[in-house]
């Protein structure tokens, strides 16, 4: 059963893009008077030719933030102070760090996250 799922959507694949590079070599075999004008690789005119679809790269952007709450790790460091145990030996001093979490406000900022490549279809 899952093979024979598996050779279909491969069969499928296959006719689609076999229907897709058809239909572009039709488009093109029309009777034109002129080169067409080369396009960026940046775009690409879809099917509907009420929108343009452009790549955009991975780029940084900057994301306004509003007022919000966060759970944030504090850190706090204590000094023991050294000490001679209960047989004489000296134990030296040394800092005790201790982690618990606070709830703090942060304020409204400007934030820059990451936003991958993809694909921007705007109808114009």
């Amino acid at each position: 059963m899952t093979a024979s799922l598996r050779i279909r959507r491969l069969v499928a694949g296959a006719a689609a893009t076999g229907l897709l590079a058809g239909g572009a070599a039709f488009g093109m075999s029309g009777t034109a008077t002129a080169a067409p004008a080369p396009t960026t690789a940046a775009t690409v005119v879809t099917g509907d030719h009420h929108g343009k679809c452009e790549w955009q790269k991975g780029h940084w952007e900057k994301k306004w933030v509003k007022g919000h709450w966060e759970k944030k790790q504090v850190h706090h460091k204590t000094w023991v102070k050294g000490h001679h145990d209960k047989h004489g030996h000296w134990h030296q001093g040394h800092w005790k760090h201790h982690f618990s979490y606070k709830w703090v406000y942060e304020p409204a900022h400007w934030e820059k996250k990451w936003v991958k490549g993809h694909w921007d279809c705007r109808h114009h």
